[in-house]
């Protein structure tokens, strides 16, 4: 008996919460969230229960802890490449900047989150989820954090901290979950149909439309079709970032004046 117990010990210190995390990523990659069990977890870690609730209470607890996991990674990844995160394979590396300013800052978290989104699926819906239902859990604090430290270096003023820093978080959630739906439903089209096959019927689809009704949709439907959902996202950023900018600098001027 003193044996089996020591045994058991030893396999529940050599799972560590950190594999257990990491195995949950991979079932929610795979099979997303309703085939994040227990009992997959167990198999694939090859393991019992026992050992996994030693470590994670419950699946709240476990999704949680998967989100914050590969948002710390995603916004680790933003802070190290300052506004340069690895692109897709297809494209090639930016070249680094010296000195990174806050906006640098902001623009590789966006992109760090952009990128994690994208390539997990299941990741839009559970950051909703925290953001509302457990805004004083640890992934809320932390996006919220990252952006808002690059904020304070643009020099707003502390009574506008949150709200700058959460339009800027709005945005880059709304706009990167917007876009891994997107990617998913791609995934979803009938056999031969691609994104760029898509993309141009739905462009025919807006030239179409009624010229009296529907003038702009019209007009840039040639924008929709060869546009870069990467680039087009980071585009907004750089609005968000203007205005801040333009309203600083219209406050100034009111000071001086």
């Amino acid at each position: 008996m003193a044996t089996r117990t020591r045994r058991s010990q030893r396999r529940t210190e050599a799972l560590s919460r950190e594999r257990i995390v990491e195995a949950a990523v991979e079932l929610l990659d795979t099979a997303g969230e309703s085939g994040l069990t227990f009992r997959a977890l167990t198999e694939r870690l090859a393991t019992g229960p026992g050992a996994i609730y030693w470590h994670v209470a419950n699946k709240d607890e476990l999704l949680s802890a998967a989100t914050d996991a590969v948002v710390t990674a995603a916004v680790a990844v933003g802070h190290t490449t300052a506004g340069a995160p690895q692109p897709p394979p297809e494209k090639p590396a930016p070249e680094p900047t010296p000195e990174a300013s806050p906006q640098d800052g902001i623009r590789g978290v966006a992109l760090g989150l952009f990128d994690a989104i994208e390539r997990h699926p299941w990741l839009a819906t559970q950051l909703a989820v925290q953001l509302t239902r457990s805004p004083w859990g640890t992934v809320t604090p932390r996006i919220f954090e990252s952006i808002g430290q690059q904020v304070r270096a643009l020099d707003v003023p502390e009574s506008e901290w949150f709200t700058v820093a959460s339009a800027l978080v709005h945005y880059i959630l709304g706009a990167a979950g917007q876009n891994a739906v997107n990617s998913v439903s791609a995934r979803d089209f009938a056999p031969g149909v691609d994104r760029a096959r898509f993309l141009d019927t739905v462009s025919k689809a807006w030239e179409e439309l009624d010229p009296d009704e529907y003038p702009f949709t019209r007009a840039v439907s040639d924008q929709m079709r060869e546009h870069d959902d990467r680039e087009q996202f980071l585009a907004g950023v750089d609005l968000v970032l203007a205005g801040i900018t333009a309203t600083r600098h219209r406050e100034s001027g009111r000071v001086q004046e």
